[in-house]
Formats: C-alpha cells, sequence, structure tokens
C-alpha cells in the first residue's frame, strides 16, 4: 500500500503530465495543482523532486512548464514509490522484529504475498494508462457540474 501522501501527490502530479503528453503541452505547477485539487506549494516540491530524480523536465518563464522526461510507457508507479519511499519491514501484528526471528506470525506468508502483489502492479503498471484521459474540470467543479 501506498504509505506516503507525498507519494500519492507525486503520481497525482505525474499522471497529469501523462495526460497532456500525447499533445506536447506542458503544465505549471499552478495548473497541475488546480487540476488534481493539490495545493500548489505541495504540488511545486513535489515537482522539483521530480525533475531532480529525471523523471520529468521542467522549463522556466512564459510559455514554460513541466513535461514528462520519458515517454509515459517507459516510467512506472514503482519509479515514484522507490523515490519517495523508504523500504519498511513487513506489518508483523506483533510488532517490530517478530518476524525473522524464529516462528513467523500467523499472519506472515499472507502479508508477504499482498506485498508481492502491490510491488508487481506497482512494478508492471506505467504513466501510459493516463495517456489521452486528460480532464478539464477539478473534481469539485465536475461535482458541482453534475448537480
Amino acid at each position: 500500500m501506498l504509505h506516503q501522501k507525498t507519494t500519492q501527490n507525486a503520481i497525482a502530479a505525474m499522471s497529469r503530465l501523462a495526460e497532456l503528453c500525447a499533445s506536447g503541452q506542458t503544465a505549471s505547477s499552478a495548473e497541475i495543482a488546480s487540476s488534481r485539487n493539490l495545493p500548489q506549494p505541495l504540488v511545486a516540491k513535489v515537482l522539483n523532486s521530480l525533475a531532480r530524480s529525471g523523471l520529468i523536465t521542467g522549463s522556466p518563464g512564459p510559455g514554460g512548464g513541466y513535461r514528462l522526461a520519458k515517454p509515459p510507457h517507459e516510467i512506472s508507479l514503482w519509479d515514484i514509490v522507490q523515490l519517495f519511499e523508504r523500504a519498511t519491514e513487513s506489518a508483523c501484528p506483533f510488532g517490530p522484529g517478530w518476524c525473522g526471528n524464529g516462528e513467523p506470525c500467523p499472519l506472515h506468508d499472507t502479508l508477504l504475498a499482498m506485498q508481492q502483489i502491490e510491488e508487481n502492479y506497482l512494478k508492471s503498471t506505467t504513466f501510459a494508462v493516463f495517456e489521452g484521459t486528460s480532464k478539464s474540470a477539478t473534481p469539485s467543479s465536475a461535482t458541482s457540474a453534475k448537480k
């Protein structure tokens, strides 16, 4: 499971850039924040980390903006998780240090299997799933438009 809110926000920002990829458009941190209903300072911080990692590129000034550094099908969700999350021990219900030291807890095998399923999903899912799915409305304006 994605534990870090920063990881979720980074995936949200990257998904917006993937939506725009086919058209060759760039997006400002303000536009990305608005499209994903996120605070702009938070998005700007996440975009800086993504740019430092080489996953996106940015151009300053009028007409500038951010874009993916590689095609969406070459960037996986796992790439983002690896950037923002540390490896953690499994969530053993008996507490840290139980599993791996003697008999494993009763949930050990199930928790490991779930962790492997999640990791496989994140590694095999690329940002290509977002390509061409651009939605111009923010979640709040989309909700009010349906009323």
